[in-house]
């Protein structure tokens, strides 16, 4: 059955690997934009809207009349603190708002930072202990948007894809270029999580019956030192020398150790939850 799929941040990293995905499974696609217009042969369809702009929003709602909203519009990268709260907050606000006007069902993506880090493993009933303003904002944000009962939260942890550089593997790339050295931390773990796990279970969430929250991560648990060093040996990035692995200074505002718990993810959705070694076994080759 084809549905009515409505993106926000259909610019955003995710979104652009989101919305060719739903187009390929036939589903008609709107997608909104803030500061970056997508390209003219992107596809579906395209709106520009300010996710703090309650009517902008609703208009953009309105016009589409969707059958399920994915919401990954929420940056990190705004130009201050208090852009990227209100961007964060004001829109889970407003695209729930929406979301119940239309009686839609509404897919939201959190993230795992929501945790400081110093417990061993973290279950979706683990108490929010966000390190920093960004965190603290999705967490509100998974509270205001669980106020409308037809929604599922995803907590993801750190996106990736083979077919586009993710910001991390950006930031190492052009520092490299520039001949600044690189420090990748050995004591910081994670489970990354491909896109297209993200998009799989998205559009599983989007025709099933399970509301509340689900980590959606990959299932294996690796330093940011070797997944740094993995994605760039897969995009062939020549190190230069400059770049060195150690642990985290103990003065840094990092969490270490976000192991978000897949059980009920493996209950709930059909979709793998591969690791970064089955992505790269399925979907590519290195070495």
């Amino acid at each position: 059955m084809s549905l009515r799929v409505f993106i926000t941040g259909g610019s955003s990293y995710l979104g652009r690997h989101m919305v060719p995905f739903m187009l390929q499974k036939g589903h008609e696609v709107c997608h909104t934009w803030h500061s970056t217009p997508p390209a003219a042969d992107f596809g579906g369809q395209a709106m520009q809207a300010d996710m703090r702009n309650a009517s902008q929003v609703s208009a953009c709602a309105d016009a589409f009349r969707p059958d399920v909203i994915i919401h990954l519009a929420a940056s990190n990268r705004s130009p201050d603190e208090e852009s990227m709260v209100s961007s964060i907050e004001e829109g889970a606000k407003n695209i729930a708002n929406a979301a119940q006007k239309h009686n839609c069902r509404l897919i939201h993506m959190s993230t795992d930072v929501i945790f400081d880090g110093s417990e061993i493993i973290y279950t979706e009933k683990s108490d929010f202990s966000p390190p920093h303003a960004y965190g603290r904002a999705k967490a509100n944000a998974e509270t205001i948007v669980s106020q409308y009962s037809n929604t599922a939260i995803i907590r993801p942890s750190l996106i990736y894809s083979l077919e586009i550089k993710d910001r991390s593997t950006e930031w190492m790339e052009s520092s490299i270029k520039e001949g600044k050295p690189v420090t990748l931390f050995t004591d910081q773990l994670r489970k990354p999580v491909w896109t297209g796990t993200l998009c799989e279970a998205c559009l599983e969430l989007a025709s099933n019956q399970f509301k509340g929250v689900v980590h959606v991560v990959g299932n294996q648990v690796i330093s940011r030192a070797d997944f740094g060093l993995r994605l760039m040996e897969w995009w062939g990035i020549d190190h230069n020398g400059l770049v060195k692995t150690a642990p985290t200074p103990a003065d840094a505002p990092w969490p270490m150790n976000l192991q978000l718990d897949i059980t009920l993810a493996t209950q709930v959705l059909k979709t793998e939850l591969l690791g970064v070694d089955q992505v790269f076994s399925k979907h590519g080759h290195i070495g």
